[in-house]
C-alpha cells in the first residue's frame, strides 16, 4: 500500500499531529508524576532508598539504553507499525506497575514501559518528519510537538501530586487511560506507509544491534552508577569502558556490514552532531536544575508536592511559546541563533537561582522558573529540527532515535553529576544549603558548555 501524507494543514494531518504530540505529552507527564509519588511508594512498599533509586534508574536504563535501536527499527520495519506496538506495551506494562504488590515488579515494570518509550518515541518523531515536507510546516509542527512535551514535564508534577493525595497507583492508571484512549485514535488515523525497502529480503543487522543495545545499556548504566550513594569507583568505570569497547565494536561491525544497522556517514553531519551534544548539555543542565530545585523546596523548605508542583508550574510557559513565539523567530534568526539564545537565557536562569537563600519567597525564585521556561521553548523545538533537517527520510527514525538518546543520556548525566556535587560537598562539612549551591553550579557550567556549543553554528542563517 502506497505511503499516505497528509495534504492540507487541517483535517487528518492535524489529528494524526494531535495523537502523536498526545504520546509524547504521555512520556513527559509519566515520567513527572512518578517524581511527586515516589516517597508514597516507599512507605507503601516497604522499599529501602537504594531500591527505590531503581525505579527511576529502571526507566533510564530501558529508554536510553534501546533508544538508537528503536529509532533505526522504526526505519526498517515499519514507524506506524512499530508506534503501535509499543504504545500497546506501555499500556500493559504501566497498568502492572500501578497494581505492583512488591518493589521488584515495580522496578520491571519501569524497565519495560521505559524500553516502549525507547521505540515508541523515535517512531512518532519520524511520523512527523515524513508525513510533513521540511521547511515552515515541519518546523510547526515539530515545535507543537516539542510544546506538548514540554507541557508534560511542567504539568505532570502538579498532576502526581494530586492523584497521590488519593493512591501512588493513579500515577501509573492514569497514563494506562491516557494510552489506551491514544491507542484507540491512533490505529485509523495514523496512515498506513510502504514497506521499508530494506525489510524485504535483506538481513538485519543483528551484530550491530546486540553492540549498540549492550554499549547503550552499559553507559547508561554507567551514568546513573555515578550519582548512587556507596557505588564503587571502579566497578562503574568498568563499566563505563565496557560500554566504550562495545560502542567501538558497534563501529567495527558497521564498516563491514553490507546492510548496517547505522549509516556511519549521517554522523559527518554537523547541524546534526552540534544539535545531539547541544541536547546532551540543554538535558542535563535542565534536569540537573529541576532535581536541585525539587529537594530545596521540599527538603529544606518542607514544601508539600503539590505546592513544589506549582511553584514549578511556571517553566510550563514553554507549552504556550514554543507553537507561537519559537516559530517567528526561527523563520527570522535560523535554528542555531534561536537555539544559542535558549542555551543564553538558561545560563541567566539557573545563574540567579545560585545565591538561593533559605527563607527565599517565591517572588525571588519566580524569574529563574520564568526564564527556565522560556529557554525550554528556544532550545527544545530547535534542537529537533536541527537534528532532524536534511536527513534522507528512509533515516528519520534513526536521527530521532540519536536525538533522544542524547536527550535521554544528558538527563541522566545531569541528575548524576548534580548528585555527586552534592554529596561531596556535604561530605566535606557543608551545610544542606550549601550543598544545593554547590550542585546548581553543575548547570550552569553545562549551560555555558551548551551555548559554547550553539555559538558554532550560530554564524549561518540556517543550520
Amino acid at each position: 500500500m502506497p505511503e499516505e501524507r497528509p495534504t492540507g494543514p487541517g483535517g487528518r494531518s492535524v489529528a494524526v499531529l494531535a495523537v502523536l504530540c498526545g504520546a509524547i505529552f504521555l512520556e513527559g507527564i509519566d515520567v513527572a508524576m512518578l517524581n511527586v509519588a515516589l516517597p508514597s511508594i516507599r512507605v507503601d512498599l516497604g522499599m529501602s532508598t537504594g531500591a527505590l533509586s531503581w525505579v527511576l534508574s529502571a526507566y533510564v536504563l530501558g529508554y536510553g539504553g534501546f533508544m538508537l535501536l528503536g529509532g533505526r527499527t522504526a526505519d526498517l520495519l515499519g514507524r506506524r507499525r512499530m508506534f503501535l506496538l509499543w504504545l500497546t506495551v506501555f499500556v500493559l506494562f504501566s497498568g502492572l506497575g500501578g497494581l505492583a504488590a512488591e518493589g521488584w515488579v515495580l522496578i520491571l515494570a519501569r524497565f519495560v514501559t521505559g524500553l516502549s518509550a525507547a521505540f515508541m518515541t523515535p517512531a512518532g518523531l519520524s511520523i512527523i518528519t515524513t508525513a510533513f515536507p521540511e521547511g515552515p510546516r515541519r518546523n510547526r509542527a515539530l515545535l507543537v510537538y516539542a510544546g506538548t512535551a514540554a507541557a508534560g514535564f511542567s504539568l505532570g508534577l502538579v498532576v502526581g501530586g494530586l492523584l497521590t493525595a488519593v493512591s501512588w497507583r493513579w500515577v501509573f492508571f492514569a497514563p494506562v487511560l491516557l494510552a489506551g484512549a491514544l491507542l484507540v485514535a491512533a490505529v485509523p488515523l495514523i496512515p498506513r506507509e510502504a514497506a521499508p525497502e530494506r525489510a524485504r529480503g535483506e538481513r538485519f543487522d543483528l551484530a550491530g544491534a546486540a553492540a549498540v543495545t549492550g554499549a547503550m545499556l552499559l553507559l547508561v548504566y554507567g551514568v546513573v552508577r555515578i550519582g548512587e550513594p556507596g557505588a564503587r569507583a571502579g566497578t562503574t568505570a568498568a563499566v563505563l569502558a565496557g560500554g566504550l569497547v562495545l560502542l567501538a565494536a558497534f563501529v567495527v561491525v558497521e564498516r563491514r556490514s553490507p546492510a548496517p544497522l547505522v549509516r556511519l556517514g549521517i554522523l559527518r553531519s554537523g547541524p546534526l552532531l552540534r544539535a545531539n551534544l547541544g541536547a546532551v548539555l540543554f538535558a542535563g543542565s535542565f534536569f540537573g536544575f529541576q532535581f536541585v530545585a525539587t529537594l530545596y523546596l521540599q527538603d529544606l523548605r518542607g514544601w508539600s508536592p503539590l505546592r513544589t508542583g506549582l511553584a514549578l508550574l511556571a517553566i510550563g510557559v514553554d507549552s504556550v511559546l514554543a507553537p507561537t513565539l519559537t516559530p517567528k523567530l526561527v523563520e527570522r534568526f535560523g535554528n542555531a541563533r534561536v537555539i544559542l539564545g535558549g542555551f543564553l537565557l538558561a545560563v541567566l536562569s539557573y545563574a540567579l537561582f545560585l545565591p538561593v537563600g533559605a527563607d527565599w519567597t517565591y517572588p525571588m525564585m519566580f524569574p529563574t522558573m520564568l526564564l527556565t521556561g522560556l529557554a525550554f521553548a528556544l532550545a527544545y523545538g530547535p534542537l529537533t529540527i536541527a537534528a532532524t533537517e536534511g536527513v534522507a527520510e528512509e533515516e528519520q527514525g534513526l536521527a530521532g532515535g540519536l536525538l533522544n538518546t542524547s536527550f535521554q543520556f544528558g538527563a541522566a548525566l545531569g541528575l548524576s553529576v548534580v548528585t555527586t556535587v552534592n554529596l561531596a560537598a556535604l561530605g566535606s562539612g557543608a551545610t544542606v544549603l550549601e550543598g544545593f549551591r554547590a550542585a546548581l553550579v553543575v548547570p550552569v557550567v553545562s549551560a555555558v558548555l551548551g551555548a559554547a556549543v550553539a555559538a558554532t553554528g550560530a554564524g549561518r542563517r540556517r543550520d
